[in-house]
């Protein structure tokens, strides 16, 4: 934004600091205005022929205009991954455990990426770490969508859980 002795047209649409329109002017007329007021003069709209400029105290502007800011930024909402390991030999009662947190990071908002880990022979058995993933997706299935179904990648097989929108 072009403000005060930085502002290039001839003439210029000034609108006042009520937003009332005082009409067209050449621009040092429309800086002496905003000067009297002890103000600033604004270019607002630079494409517009004449340019638009608003008389203005800039600095209060841009501290309002940072809050605002400040303000769209905390009320957004980041989405980390969260990782869930276990063998395909996992126990019932171990892979109860682990479904409830992974309920609990999916209630919180957070992504979830569940990987059965394979050692040695036991990548022959993949069929069943398939299952123990389905049975998982299941668990969850009132929170969360399977975003990624089961799938191999090297010496694991990953899916990855993304929480039901509201």
């Amino acid at each position: 934004m072009r403000v005060n002795q930085q502002i290039r047209a001839r003439e210029v649409r000034l609108i006042d600091v009520d937003g009332s329109q005082i009409g067209i002017m050449s621009s040092r007329e429309a800086l002496r205005i905003a000067e009297e007021k002890n103000l600033d003069l604004v270019e607002v709209a630079p494409q517009a022929d004449p340019p638009v400029c608003r008389i203005m105290d800039f600095g209060k502007y841009r501290y309002e205009q940072s809050k605002r800011e400040r303000e769209n930024k905390k009320k957004q909402k980041t989405t980390t991954m969260k990782e869930i390991r276990f063998s395909p030999k996992i126990d019932t009662h171990d892979f109860q455990v682990k479904a409830k947190s992974t309920k609990k990071f999916l209630q919180s908002g957070d992504k979830v990426k569940v990987s059965i880990r394979f050692r040695g022979r036991e990548i022959v058995h993949n069929a069943l770490a398939k299952e123990k993933l389905e049975e998982l997706a299941k668990e969850v299935e009132d929170l969360a969508v399977v975003e990624r179904p089961p799938k191999m990648e090297g010496r694991s097989m990953i899916m990855i859980l993304a929480p039901k929108s509201s």
